[in-house]
């Protein structure tokens, strides 16, 4: 480490100042718009020995890091996204005025382009002597030591590009995340989906049951909504009008309590597959997240928090009515809600109590049940009220024809038989607007305009959503930590 580097940040970044000034008197641009790359570092370390071999020059670009002097001759190691290599600066091959201007401007941290060829060291190391260089950013501020520099959590997530830089893993988990959601649009796009977007800003949100942003539309002087579901109402509008088979992956909103597994501001896919039911989507979903993880992870066998987990091996069918019997005793069909309440208190069950009634009784009753279940299966049985959206199933009209993806204790996707019925959609969106009534801000909104919608005819269809806590999952991590820039609160 230079002298340079144990001095305080503050002083540190006075000092690049006072470079920066220099550079520019001495008519250098410490920021030029073009650089010149004939290939990435990665590609240089692949074809080393026949680079080495042709002694042919050409360019290389990237950020310096671990500057090593040693008189007239200076070791770094250069990177850029794919890779790194050790570059050399001898005093002999850049000329004494070049070499003196490197040791007098640059610092570690700065964007350079340098020409050069490949060469081994007398200790075997790949590496490229430089025979020019050019200063393609000034950095004005230290990479933090790797050991020292960002341990707080909240400092790693503010200063994500640090983080970045900073811990490898950081990186692949980005990368990852990329491929899982390229997987999924590969997969749905191969088997005949149509990607569409859908509005994000909405007059009515609806589509799932929670509690929504609020924003001010000022050119048409209204309020709006920020979406809570991936475009479900509108998707199902595209059924409507023909259309057999859509998703959509993007970004959702929900105004709801953060925790190691909820966000407000998160990615969500959502496909809607015309002249199927509930089976079929369970079958293809099945497909679905053992095609994710593959893609993604290269493996079917995950630990996930203290689960162990082969999406490879057999889903469960965990019913609803009897999972929850097995683990408290309590029918589902054939209880109240002051039941409910007194078993949740028995259990130590929190709960929000503002605007509880049997709809979220139940939802709190089942989550206290799901958390014991490892998975992979799907959840099945599910009562029809907390199930405005879905059909009746045909032999037991008190469930509901849904499923709910189950691993690792936790719910990992939703989906059911859509409601195509016009008239019992019209009666489930007035119960829920009782309850909105009541106090219950997550129940759903009348909506009727897609009421009206669904007048003209809507096939028999099933709609899925699965959001990146799937992704999560698999990396066994927090959900704000495998976001690449997660919410935070400005500094004071």
């Amino acid at each position: 480490m230079s002298q340079l580097e144990t001095k305080t940040p503050a002083s540190e970044r006075q000092n690049r100042l006072q470079k920066l000034l220099a550079l520019e008197k001495a008519g250098l641009n410490p920021y030029p718009a073009k650089a010149r790359r004939d290939r990435a570092l990665a590609e240089t370390q692949r074809d080393f020995a026949s680079l080495e071999k042709s002694g042919a020059d050409f360019y290389l670009c990237g950020r310096l890091r671990r500057l090593r002097a040693h008189g007239n001759l200076t070791f770094a190691d250069l990177g850029d996204a794919s890779g790194k290599l050790q570059i050399a600066f001898s005093q002999k091959e850049v000329g004494e005025k070049s070499y003196r201007d490197f040791s007098r401007f640059i610092d570690t941290g700065d964007f350079l382009e340098v020409k050069g060829h490949c060469f081994t060291t007398k200790t075997s190391e790949p590496s490229f002597m430089v025979k020019s260089w050019r200063l393609l950013a000034k950095s004005l501020r230290p990479i933090p030591d790797a050991w020292f520099g960002l341990k707080d959590e909240e400092e790693r997530y503010r200063r994500r590009y640090l983080d970045i830089i900073l811990n490898p893993e950081v990186k692949d988990m980005i990368l990852k995340r990329a491929k899982f959601w390229q997987a999924a649009r590969q997969f749905l796009l191969a088997r005949g989906f149509i990607e569409v977007e859908t509005p994000v800003l909405e007059t009515l949100p609806g589509g799932a049951d929670a509690r929504p942003f609020i924003t001010h539309h000022y050119a048409l002087d209204m309020d709006v909504y920020l979406r809570i579901s991936m475009g479900e109402l509108w998707q199902k509008k595209l059924m409507v009008a023909g259309l057999e088979k859509t998703f959509e992956i993007g970004r959702q909103f929900r105004n709801e309590g953060m925790d190691a597994e909820h966000l407000q501001d998160y990615t969500q896919l959502e496909f809607y597959w015309a002249y199927t039911d509930y089976e079929m989507g369970m079958a293809l979903v099945t497909e679905l997240y053992r095609y994710l993880a593959k893609e993604t992870f290269g493996t079917l066998k995950f630990k996930i928090k203290e689960f162990t987990v082969d999406l490879g091996g057999k889903w469960e069918r965990y019913d609803y009515r009897k999972t929850v019997k097995n683990l408290t005793g309590l029918d589902v069909l054939k209880i109240s809600e002051k039941d409910i309440k007194k078993k949740l208190n028995e259990l130590k069950v929190e709960y929000d109590k503002d605007g509880f009634n049997l709809t979220r009784a139940l939802d709190n009753l089942w989550k206290y049940c799901r958390k014991q279940l490892a998975g992979p299966g799907f959840l099945v049985g599910t009562p029809i009220t907390i199930s405005p959206l879905a059909k009746r199933d045909e032999k037991h009209p008190d469930v509901a024809q849904r499923f709910q993806v189950i691993l690792a204790g936790s719910e990992m996707g939703n989906g059911y038989s859509e409601l195509n019925n016009p008239l019992d959609q019209e009666e489930r969106f007035k119960e829920q607007q009782k309850l909105r009534e009541a106090g219950d801000e997550e129940a759903q909104r009348h909506d009727k305009d897609f009421v009206e919608a669904m007048e003209y005819g809507l096939p028999p269809t099933c709609g899925f959503g699965m959001s990146e806590r799937y992704f999560s999952f698999l990396m066994n991590k927090p959900a704000r930590e495998t976001q690449i820039f997660p919410l935070m609160k400005p500094k004071n």
